[in-house]
């Protein structure tokens, strides 16, 4: 019976992930193709977590990675990128951050769940 339930844990654990991933190509692609050789994601982790992540190769073929991880608290936004410290957006970006998570709400609705 133990193992029963640790496969069923296993199981819904894999279909989230396997969610996120696909939440977060479609998220990817809220601003445009992604051009040919990037990566490019933005999902939502949780309810208070957004992360937008990119990975290419620049010019002089160095391999680049940025996540820009977004924690949205009453206070405010607050943002790291690759693990620096937090910092609050400005407004601007916080209406950036809210347009695009419409958005995305939008599109896996949609694409993925099949809600219109």
């Amino acid at each position: 019976m133990l193992r029963k339930r640790q496969n069923e844990s296993q199981a819904r654990v894999g279909a989230y992930r396997d969610l996120i991933r696909r939440e977060a190509v479609i998220g990817g692609t809220l601003f445009g193709q992604v051009p040919a050789g990037h990566r490019r994601e933005f999902f939502c982790l949780d309810e208070h977590t957004w992360v937008w992540h990119e990975e290419w190769t620049d010019k002089d073929g160095n391999y680049r990675i940025m996540t820009t991880r977004y924690d949205v608290r009453p206070s405010g936004i607050l943002k790291s990128q690759n693990g620096n410290h937090y910092q609050h957006v400005n407004v601007q970006e916080a209406k950036h951050l809210y347009q695009a998570a419409n958005l995305y709400n939008k599109r896996i609705k949609s694409e993925i769940y099949n809600f219109v």
